[in-house]
């Protein structure tokens, strides 16, 4: 059984909140910085979908967006967020098996690398990175480990709720930066949160 968020669906955003206070949102809000006006944006991952609404009050109309997200339940929240006029297009899948045009300005990847293997990162990037735009932006958030020692008790600890819950396959967090460099990108900019546990990192597309 693949990795599904649908059994924390209900407290998600809650437990979220009492562990990281607004980290987790701020975090990603940060990055919606460098979203402009009418982009067509790809969104993998959004969970309870608390990030269309963040987008809303930047931009309330003219975004095109398409929701990837595996979690049923998760999505069922998701399409009850207030959007403004932007258009969204929700999608219930993984993203491996989508079919999607090549036609994206930005990428978002909140906190979806740290589920899984380095097997699954590369397949699961190598699929998000052929539909992306030419100079295009892409977007992540993720957790990593900076050597304090509270991090990596954390770090365990919420590793393993979310294997037991959700059936993540992980049981540690690796670094994705290679990915974006392997691939052509560049870094134009990046902010660390909550004692720098929560990094956000903007890439630009140079192939």
């Amino acid at each position: 059984m693949a990795s599904n968020y649908d059994n924390a669906a209900w407290f998600y955003d809650g437990l979220a909140q009492l562990v990281y206070g607004k980290a987790i949102i701020k975090a990603q809000v940060y990055l919606l910085q460098f979203v402009q006006p009418n982009s067509n944006i790809l969104i993998v991952g959004g969970g309870t979908g608390r990030i269309l609404e963040e987008l809303a009050h930047i931009y309330p109309a003219g975004l095109t967006i398409t929701y990837v997200e595996i979690s049923e339940k998760m999505m069922a929240l998701s399409q009850k967020r207030n959007i403004g006029d932007n258009k969204v297009t929700f999608i219930n899948d993984a993203i491996e098996n989508v079919n999607l045009p090549a036609n994206f300005d930005v990428v978002i990847t909140p906190f979806l690398f740290d589920n899984f293997t380095e097997q699954t990162i590369s397949k699961v990037f190598n699929n998000i990175n052929v539909l992306l735009k030419p100079n295009g932006l892409w977007l992540n958030t993720d957790f990593r480990l900076t050597g304090k020692w509270w991090q990596s008790l954390m770090l365990k600890s919420m590793l393993l709720f979310f294997k037991l819950w959700c059936n993540i396959e992980t049981d540690k967090v690796h670094n994705v930066d290679p990915y974006f460099i392997e691939n052509g990108f560049r870094q134009i900019d990046a902010k660390t949160f909550f004692g720098e546990f929560i990094i956000s990192k903007a890439y630009r597309s140079e192939l």
